[in-house]
């Protein structure tokens, strides 16, 4: 069981202070969403986290252990990072791009043992691309290959999982399947960390939401206790309604407020 801090961490990204002091704790188990409006430094905090951006300040901890000082391959066996608009620029098709994911522990994607034909097997289906084993990957929809990446992301079995942005390409129904697989993976006794802006969705699937707002934590908390009307006029500049229904905390951006 892993858990992710970070103590105090701030990043500078050339003259743009991109986070300032973020103190934060992300357990097993959880499906942790990070919101925020554009430019409040989600992915930058997500790539720290991930050991690919040196703080300036403060650190990152994977079970009180400096992330930035794993070796990389140990690293990459631990945490799984997915990157926003991830492409495939190679015909290789959808089973050998989901192979990839076994490279971290030291397998040939071509000749993979049986736990890792199991891993890529299992990880292609759990994204509903059962059939597609054989076609190439570039051929694909770009919302298909979206859903190859995060295939083999899961299929690299890393205890600790990533995602930028995962459903950002994706029609409704499969918006759906990949939240439904990351909360899945999440309650399977991983930790899941995805950014995402659809707040409706962020709202229905996550146990934790963290916002953040111009590189500063603003709430780390359950929705219900993060996603308020007074905090989303002040962070995002809108008036949502909030309800609680019979299908769980439900909110929808009613209209942009006024610019200060």
């Amino acid at each position: 069981m892993s858990t992710l801090s970070a103590r105090s961490l701030s990043v500078r990204l050339g003259r743009n202070q991109a986070l300032s002091g973020i103190d934060l704790t992300l357990t097993p188990g959880r499906f942790t969403v990070i919101v925020g409006p554009n430019g409040a430094g989600k992915s930058t905090l997500l790539r720290a986290l991930a050991g690919l951006v040196e703080p300036t300040a403060g650190s990152v901890l994977l079970d009180g252990r400096p992330v930035g000082r794993m070796r990389s391959a140990e690293r990459a066996r631990a945490i799984a990072y997915l990157s926003q608009g991830g492409q495939v620029a190679w015909p290789l098709t959808v089973a050998s791009v989901v192979a990839l994911g076994r490279l971290p522990h030291g397998e040939a994607p071509d000749a993979l043992p049986p736990s890792g034909s199991e891993a890529v097997g299992t990880a292609i289906a759990a994204v509903g691309l059962g059939g597609y084993e054989d076609r190439p990957a570039t051929e694909l929809s770009g919302g298909e290959r979206a859903r190859v990446l995060l295939a083999r992301a899961l299929a690299t079995k890393a205890p600790v999982l990533l995602v930028d942005e995962p459903i950002a390409a994706l029609d409704p129904r499969h918006e759906l399947v990949v939240l439904e697989v990351l909360k899945a993976h999440a309650q399977a006794g991983a930790l899941v960390v995805a950014i995402m802006h659809n707040l409706t969705l962020a709202a229905r699937f996550a146990d934790e939401i963290v916002l953040l707002d111009r590189g500063h934590l603003q709430a780390h908390a359950r929705p219900s206790e993060v996603l308020t009307e007074a905090r989303l006029a002040q962070s995002f500049g809108i008036a949502a309604h909030i309800a609680h229904e019979a299908g769980g905390f439900v909110v929808v951006a009613d209209r942009p407020l006024p610019q200060a």
